[in-house]
């Protein structure tokens, strides 16, 4: 009953909003990619030049919107940040239509995509820190995870058969749509939402265009954590554009084979999703953090051994099986803790600092995984990743306990 009780209508319509978006977007898994490959027949340095530089300039765009959200209401934002992505995803199948796409567009889109899906995640965690009471947190980001896992199972399916009936931008148009969709259900929240006593703020200082990344390295698990997040996550996103390389590329898999060995194992987040707050009832928080947190980087490098032919498709899905049931643990557990662990002044700061920090590793990691790619080839390049990969437990918090610092007793409400 616990994972079940219910967290009021207006987080029904956020959860909604959550959804609609997250199924549009994996309904457009890989799009990118797919295109840069098939319509543009880009080879593996372009493709990771692609992911890299749209997430390392779309971060840096997004620097300064992180502070300058924090005192502002959250909904506006958000919808906002929708808003923006629908309009530009929706002039790549305009661009298509009238025989003028280009990679330099589809780089520009990925960008101001980037600088959004930053600004929107910020403005979302704080928005849900406020909206649902702290002994809830962990429920409400199991359910948004299991819904992210969900959709992937149901849309890369769909959105490979989509390519393949209607062209390579269908999934783009029906992911452009879900953020427009996406913004009339937060609208549709209602209420009134409290506004910081600094939102009359004359401007934005410079100080505080650094003040997430001092609140993160300045707390004693947060700071593991956040090292161990974003070498984790840039080494397993540096990896997907080269197994779309080697899959669709030199082993010859089609595009909806791609995204079934991709989407099955999506199950497995919605398991492990489940799992999270009855293991951390049992086990704590800590224990729960630390033993997913080294489990999950045992996976990928099995990503290296992929064969032609249905065994390959298998040991895809074997290795993602164990790997996204790990990371649909990992993450609500890892979410909650920072919700809580992060100064209510701090929240928008301090969460824009971690999604800048994991775009530029994922941009800076891919980058050289391509050059890597380019040099070894796309299986070589995948392994070297998984190798590096197993060390990054080390990263890990070690200590039992942690004397709290002003600031994280601030964040408990420790008086």
């Amino acid at each position: 009953m616990k994972g079940r009780r219910a967290l009021g209508r207006r987080f029904g319509w956020l959860w909604a909003a959550f959804a609609v978006s997250s199924y549009g977007t994996g309904f457009g898994f890989g799009a990118f990619p797919l295109i840069a490959i098939l319509v543009l027949h880009s080879g593996p340095t372009q493709v990771a030049a692609l992911a890299a530089a749209g997430r390392a300039v779309g971060a840096v765009v997004a620097v300064p919107l992180g502070p300058w959200m924090e005192f502002r209401r959250k909904r506006p934002v958000m919808i906002a940040m929708d808003l923006i992505r629908f309009a530009a995803l929706m002039t790549v199948p305009v661009a298509f239509a009238f025989g003028g796409l280009s990679f330099a567009q589809l780089l520009v889109v990925s960008v101001v995509v980037a600088a959004a899906d930053i600004a929107f995640k910020a403005a979302s965690g704080a928005y849900l820190k406020s909206l649902v009471p702290p002994e809830d947190l962990l429920v409400a980001n199991g359910r948004f995870e299991s819904t992210t896992w969900t959709s992937i199972v149901v849309g890369p399916p769909l959105g490979g058969a989509a390519i393949g009936m209607f062209g390579p931008v269908t999934t783009v148009i029906a992911d452009a749509v879900s953020y427009l969709l996406s913004a009339l259900g937060i609208r549709a929240i209602g209420g009134t939402e409290a506004r910081s006593v600094r939102a009359a703020a004359p401007r934005l200082r410079a100080g505080d265009l650094l003040e997430g990344w001092r609140y993160i390295l300045g707390h004693r698990t947060l700071r593991p954590l956040f090292l161990n997040s974003i070498v984790v996550n840039g080494l397993i996103m540096a990896s997907e554009p080269l197994i779309a390389v080697l899959m669709l590329s030199r082993l010859g898999f089609a595009p909806w084979q791609y995204g079934l060995a991709f989407a099955a194992p999506c199950i497995g987040g919605l398991i492990g999703s489940r799992m999270a707050h009855p293991l951390v009832a049992r086990f704590g928080q800590r224990k729960v953090m630390l033993a997913v947190g080294a489990l999950r980087a045992c996976w990928p490098i099995g990503l290296a051994f992929v064969q032609p032919g249905v065994p390959g498709i298998v040991l895809v899905i074997a290795v993602q099986l164990g790997l996204v049931t790990c990371c649909g643990l990992f993450n609500p557990v890892l979410a909650t803790y920072r919700l809580e662990h992060s100064d209510p002044e701090r929240v928008a700061r301090t969460l824009s600092a971690w999604s800048v920090s994991s775009s530029l590793s994922i941009a800076a990691l891919t980058a050289v995984w391509g050059v890597i790619a380019a040099v070894t080839g796309p299986r070589t390049a995948i392994a070297i990743a998984g190798v590096v990969l197993l060390a990054t437990p080390l990263l890990l918090p070690r200590r039992e306990k942690e004397p709290r610092n002003a600031g994280e007793q601030a964040a408990a409400g420790i008086t």
